[in-house]
């Protein structure tokens, strides 16, 4: 099964995390098919810019940094299961 583009275009990130903290932390880049479009300092001009050019939904937008901070997230609840 193949697996979708934007799935696709994270691995690539994840996959080159390091090298890309060297060269854009704390940017936003855009990503399709592997490869970088343009790094932003937002990711609302990292969309805007990244969609004169090409068609939303086939690119990626992702925050560059260490860790996994910027791809992860965690919800609290106060709802209790008997």
């Amino acid at each position: 099964m193949t697996k979708p583009r934007l799935y696709q275009d994270f691995l690539f990130y994840l996959e080159n995390q390091d090298e890309m903290v060297q060269k854009y932390d704390g940017k936003v880049v855009a990503i399709k098919n592997q490869e970088v479009l343009g790094a932003y300092d937002s990711a609302l001009a990292a969309v805007m810019e990244t969609r004169k050019l090409h068609k939303m939904g086939t690119f990626l937008v992702q925050r560059v940094s260490e860790g996994d901070e910027a791809y992860t997230a965690t919800f609290n609840s106060r709802v209790t299961f008997p």
